[in-house]
């Protein structure tokens, strides 16, 4: 049977901010993937998944600065990898690392990851998936023992054990994104990268030297206890799917569990901190 989704059509003015805002809170609310357009904003969740009025108490839909329309249609799976197979345009980061689909030519880099990300979130392009390849090109991963939480498409995963990262595992709460980390992982020859479904509770007595965390603002505060017991010493936590005016509260739920900022990274607002023990 075909996995249908619902494609939401948003027509947004003004784009910014209004489209990293209902992104946010669209994750919030169960949609999926999103792709920018010169309108707004494509966005994609389950058929099964939709409820009627989940749109309706979102801030962004009631703001009073912002216009927003939508239209939705049904998609089939085929139909979404037809749309982002004319969309994805390989990216570059920090000239190091690119990232790009099977159907790309690859270029002489030294990482290069190839992303098929279907439904999944985290092939690069948005900003916090940007901003956390770059810590990870900064940060030494020879020989650590890694966590990709949230792992969305794994490429967070994969770029870890390209640098030297073992052993590494991902964990994502979707089904879906499971089955596509799986592919991807294989797809980049880094097979003994452990793919699992769940939330934070399977985390409970296992230990990391570094967890990358790339989610949003609630979930992250309310894992980052859980992320701290698994840390070990000298470990690093690298967050991000938050906006610079949340990176308070972040801070502060990290110093109350002996995690010490060291640095962020900012791109349109959004942001992606390092933090240590």
């Amino acid at each position: 049977m075909a996995i249908v989704y619902l494609e939401y059509n948003f027509k947004i003015t003004p784009l910014q901010p209004a489209t990293d805002i209902l992104i946010a809170e669209l994750g919030d609310a169960g949609f999926e993937s999103f792709v920018e357009t010169e309108e707004g904003l494509l966005a994609y969740i389950l058929k099964d998944e939709w409820k009627e009025g989940k749109l309706d108490d979102l801030f962004a839909m009631q703001h009073p600065d912002f216009e927003i329309s939508w239209t939705s249609t049904e998609i089939e799976q085929q139909n979404w990898n037809a749309e982002w197979e004319k969309n994805f345009h390989p990216i570059q980061v920090g000239g190091r690392c690119m990232v790009r689909a099977p159907f790309h030519d690859p270029i002489d880099v030294e990482y290069d990851i190839v992303i098929e990300p279907k439904m999944s979130f985290g092939t690069g392009h948005h900003e916090t998936t940007h901003m956390m390849l770059q810590h990870i090109l900064d940060h030494d991963f020879e020989g650590k023992s890694v966590l990709d939480m949230g792992c969305g498409t794994g490429v967070l995963a994969i770029l870890a054990m390209k640098k030297g990262a073992t052993p590494v595992e991902a964990i994502d709460i979707d089904e879906w994104c499971v089955i596509n980390s799986q592919e991807n992982i294989e797809r980049n020859d880094c097979a003994s990268i452990h793919v699992e479904q769940g939330i934070s509770d399977v985390l409970v007595g296992r230990k990391y030297d570094v967890i990358l965390a790339n989610i949003n603002r609630n979930i992250l505060l309310d894992d980052i206890p859980v992320y701290a017991n698994c840390l070990n010493k000298g470990g690093a936590l690298f967050l991000s799917g938050f906006y610079l005016q949340d990176l308070d509260a972040i801070s502060a739920k990290c110093a109350a569990h002996g995690l010490e900022f060291e640095k962020k990274l900012e791109k349109n607002n959004w942001i992606s901190a390092k933090y240590v023990n």
